[in-house]
């Protein structure tokens, strides 16, 4: 038989085990809203378990859980606009290329492999990749049929060809990243070209749309599961030095490499301000931000902020405000 603790004895067991200070009905509503599993061993360390956040009163872990909430708050609508306005922008570019119905384009602009060498490794890997997205895309429509999904039941009861705005409705951003995987360049490149993204430089061959959607697609899922993002543990892959490279080029900002939640928050202010939203509104958002970051700073000691939020911190969110 298993037995847990209560309330009273988290709280014991916070003061012997782990030297906190914690204490009161405050400190005890506080723990019961967030959670000893979920609030404090989420949030005692950054990054990796081993690297422990030197924790004295309980009102310090309040302050982190805090900010990584609110953190989430400004993240989630604008990575929401983000997805949807690059959908869209991806289909008026496909349309202006030719029908968009999924079989047309599979077979017309899904076909990056035939820019290698018929059987090598890397034709192999492209056709593979693309298989792989054909069923992934099976998988969901079957999934959302079954759902009862209107736009998915409608083509299907009428018997029409699937469109493909009907195919982004459902797709997540990892199966969208890779339906940009697997577009032939010219076609990478138009995209790009549309979203005022392409340069020459940087190696891009058309590529940055799709390393920017994996990149945000970890921090989407983090924000939409409510997991923890603060200190970017949600991370799996190493961005491809071409995306940084660029984005630094682009913002005039140093040092970015994704391993603070400031570089994440710069490349969604970047994308924002490329899909038109005003200086007024980013100027607000950035503020939004910064005053988080400046209340943890107030909540916790300053050793603690330097390693979550690193020590260029506020260079670099002074040099993004002068970018917008």
């Amino acid at each position: 038989m298993v037995r847990g603790k209560t309330v009273n004895g988290l709280m014991r067991h916070l003061r012997d085990t782990h030297s906190i200070e914690i204490n009161g009905s405050k400190n005890k509503k506080d723990l019961l809203n967030m959670g000893y599993y979920h609030g404090f061993k989420g949030y005692r360390f950054i990054g990796q378990s081993e690297n422990k956040i030197s924790y004295t009163k309980f009102d310090e872990v309040v302050a982190v859980y805090q900010f990584d909430s609110n953190l989430k708050t400004i993240f989630y609508p604008n990575i929401m606009f983000i997805e949807t306005a690059i959908k869209n922008y991806t289909l008026n570019t496909l349309i202006n290329l030719g029908p968009v119905d999924f079989e047309h384009v599979f077979t017309n602009l899904l076909n990056d492999y035939k820019s290698e060498n018929t059987g090598n490794s890397k034709y192999r890997d492209k056709m593979k990749k693309r298989l792989e997205l054909r069923n992934k895309i099976n998988e969901a429509i079957s999934y959302n049929y079954s759902d009862k999904v209107p736009v998915i039941q409608h083509f299907f009861h009428t018997n029409q060809q699937m469109p493909l705005w009907a195919i982004f409705e459902v797709i997540n951003l990892g199966v969208f990243g890779f339906f940009l995987q697997c577009l032939n360049i010219d076609t990478r490149i138009k995209i790009t070209e549309d979203l005022n993204l392409h340069t020459t430089s940087h190696n891009q061959n058309g590529r940055i749309v799709e390393d920017i959607i994996f990149l945000i697609k970890e921090l989407r899922n983090a924000v939409a599961h409510n997991s923890v993002v603060f200190d970017c543990r949600f991370k799996k892959t190493n961005p491809p030095s071409r995306l940084k490279e660029y984005l630094q080029s682009e913002t005039n900002i140093d040092n970015i490499n994704f391993d603070n939640i400031i570089d994440y928050f710069i490349l969604v202010i970047f994308l924002l301000k490329k899909l038109g939203v005003t200086k007024t509104e980013l100027k607000k958002i950035i503020k939004n931000f910064h005053n988080e970051s400046e209340q943890l700073r107030d909540g916790i000691p300053v050793p603690i902020h330097t390693s979550i939020m690193g020590s260029d911190f506020k260079k670099k969110i002074n040099k993004l405000s002068n970018y917008i």
